[in-house]
């Protein structure tokens, strides 16, 4: 027999990203709303979130730590904080070491980023070392097109492939590159640093949907965190650019939490000795 246990110590954070089109700004007022524990920050082409005083000025006034910042690693950032990728990441450390942040993510680099991909394992190691912010490598896909199938990250879109001191799984992204969730938390083991939380349901369109809304495993995944002494987060990264009114968008960020909440809680269980 079992009984449900504590809430495990896992903090779950709100991406920026997943009130777009609407601000930075917005993100950390909805997250302190809805109870979040805390935001991640994706740098992108709103200058607040390039802006470290501005986004101290946010936490503090919400009263919401941010918990990660999200490197400018999108086709739609190549020119936000540099157009040279090392000079971002190191932008990005800087940023979360002002800000209290503790992980920094980052995608691999395009494949028509020569010697940044060539150098990308060793350096993101390099960088490594000479902080205590984490750097975890996020997980892509190919790009698909019809039939056509198109590899755009190197050394590769799977990340377990190469070696790296943390990785982030993104569930949206193993649903778009059609791969296994669980073995791919399996091969990444204690280098799981970090998650970003979404479903998806196999399209060739990164999806980002609310978790419980897709084929992704979801719950399994939390489960296996609450289990296993995961020390990183969990982020709430979905698509909410469809959403009809600011309601329907806090309703959906309101589901996402609720979920997370749940699995991370109904899976931390103990069992009576005797």
């Amino acid at each position: 027999m079992t009984d449900v246990g504590e809430p495990t110590d896992v903090r779950i954070a709100l991406s920026t990203a997943s009130v777009y089109p609407e601000s930075t700004a917005t993100a950390f007022e909805i997250a302190a709303r809805l109870g979040y524990d805390g935001v991640e920050v994706m740098v992108w082409t709103d200058p607040v979130s390039q802006d470290i005083e501005a986004l101290r000025r946010l936490s503090d006034y919400h009263g919401i730590p941010i918990l990660a910042v999200h490197a400018p690693c999108l086709l739609i950032t190549q020119r936000v904080w540099s157009t040279d990728p090392w000079t971002k990441l190191q932008r990005a450390q800087a940023a979360a070491e002002k800000l209290g942040a503790s992980t920094v993510v980052v995608h691999p680099p395009f494949r028509w980023q020569r010697q940044y991909a060539r150098d990308f394992v060793d350096g993101i190691w390099r960088m490594a070392n000479e902080t205590d912010v984490r750097f975890a490598v996020e997980n892509m896909y190919p790009w698909r097109y019809r039939d056509r199938e198109m590899l755009a990250y190197a050394p590769d879109w799977d990340v377990t492939h190469d070696d790296y001191r943390h990785f982030t799984i993104d569930l949206s992204h193993t649903a778009t590159a059609r791969t296994d969730a669980l073995d791919m938390i399996d091969r990444m083991g204690d280098r799981l640093g970090h998650v970003h939380l979404a479903d998806g349901r196999g399209s060739a369109k990164d999806e980002h949907l609310v978790p419980g809304r897709g084929t992704q495993p979801c719950a399994e995944l939390l489960g296996r965190l609450a289990l296993t002494g995961f020390d990183g987060h969990v982020v709430i990264e979905v698509n909410t650019r469809r959403a009809m009114s600011g309601a329907e968008r806090e309703a959906d960020l309101a589901e996402a939490l609720e979920f997370t909440r749940k699995h991370l809680a109904s899976a931390a269980v103990r069992v009576p000795r005797g």
